[in-house]
């Protein structure tokens, strides 16, 4: 007996943690702004969360497209992967690492 059904297409899975990304985007649409690194930081102690897995999160969600991230003057910074294999070389990311990101994140779109 012939099998009728059409081949099962691979499920996509998103390069980032979704219960992460729809922390940060709910505080987003409550906040009504950019998100800052003390806004995570408060997230991540709120929900008992590592810091460093909501940052990867956004780094991630920045080089898919789905997000942006601005300097402290509102241009965009293109976030890259490279840019985070270096921040990460070390193992997890520390105040060190961040301490450049002064701006704000949020949604493409």
């Amino acid at each position: 007996m012939p099998n009728d059904k059409a081949p099962e297409e691979p499920i996509a899975v998103p390069k980032w943690d979704v219960a992460l990304e729809a922390m940060v985007k709910e505080e987003y649409e409550k906040l009504a702004r950019p998100l800052t690194l003390d806004d995570y930081r408060r997230l991540a102690q709120q929900y008992t969360i590592r810091l460093d897995d909501i940052m990867v999160t956004l780094f991630e969600l920045c080089i898919q497209g789905k997000w942006q991230y601005q300097n402290a003057d509102g241009t965009p910074h293109k976030i890259t992967r490279q840019l985070l294999t270096r921040l990460t070389a070390g193992g997890r990311l520390n105040d060190e690492d961040l301490k450049t990101f002064n701006g704000g994140w949020l949604p493409v779109g």
